[in-house]
């Protein structure tokens, strides 16, 4: 009973969209589902699951500049911004928050909607406080 998170965030580490996947899901089908929900933002973080060409041409059509790190079996080599892909630690700690309620964190829900649910609680919380 694996799930991964995709998540939107600010830039002060407040969540803004998720989608739950399964756990052997590629990281492509998270970012095929967020697209459509991006803000009108100038720059994108994202961890080197989410490289791949039809996602960077997608954000650019959206004149969004992506900051992700080429996957390291890549055979060109894609430049980024090191200095600005250090903020990415937002990202991490907005799901440091996520975990901090046991029921996130420990997830007993068997049901994915009923798991879902108990993250958009938390995320509500978290985005206001």
């Amino acid at each position: 009973m694996n799930t991964k998170l995709h998540a939107i965030c600010d830039s002060q580490g407040r969540p803004i969209d998720l989608f739950l996947t399964a756990g052997p899901v590629s990281d492509y089908i998270g970012a095929r589902a967020l697209i459509s929900g991006l803000p009108n933002v100038k720059w994108l973080l994202g961890d080197r699951g989410y490289d791949a060409d039809w996602f960077r041409e997608a954000l650019q059509d959206k004149k969004i500049r992506p900051c992700i790190p080429g996957r390291k079996k890549r055979k060109t080599q894609v430049r980024y911004d090191k200095r600005r892909y250090k903020r990415r630690n937002r990202i991490e700690i907005m799901f440091g928050r996520l975990k901090d309620w046991r029921r996130v964190a420990t997830r007993y829900d068997r049901c994915p909607k009923t798991f879902f649910s108990a993250i958009a609680l938390a995320a509500t919380v978290i985005f206001w406080l």
